[in-house]
């Protein structure tokens, strides 16, 4: 059966921070996709984040590039497998750069944080208790 991925872009101010932020986060960076422009952030085998420098990025829009710092462009949410996951996943990101955007979300059968990269581009990481889901 055909598994469809996603694959995020995003336009970064410096690409070298970047890619050492997300590798900080675990994440590896595919280098057959990757450049001085560019580089592809493995983040499971279905997402990929492309992160651009806003030179490159440009090459796909006629649209003026969102300052991520002052508007939201899109929210990015990943889920997790455990509560402890959460935490483990937006305490690194805090460690590496990132800011915490809001406090923690706790709705007992759901759990979430959020925070900012370096560049502003908001990511939510979210646990759901699959006996709520199945039920």
């Amino acid at each position: 059966m055909y598994q469809q991925m996603i694959f995020v872009n995003l336009a970064v101010n410096d690409l070298d921070a970047s890619k050492k932020f997300f590798t900080e986060l675990g994440y590896e960076i595919n280098k057959q996709f990757s450049d001085e422009n560019c580089a592809s952030i493995v983040i499971s085998d279905t997402i990929v984040a492309m992160i651009m420098t806003k030179q490159r990025y440009a090459d796909f829009t006629d649209k003026e590039i969102a300052d991520s710092t002052k508007t939201s462009e899109v929210l990015l949410c990943l889920s997790a497998e455990s509560r402890e996951k959460v935490d483990e996943l937006v305490d690194k990101a805090v460690a590496a750069g990132g800011t915490e955007t809001r406090e923690p979300q706790d709705y007992g059968q759901m759990y979430g944080r959020a925070f900012d990269d370096p560049d502003g581009h908001t990511w939510e990481i979210m646990w759901m208790d699959p006996a709520a889901v199945e039920g």
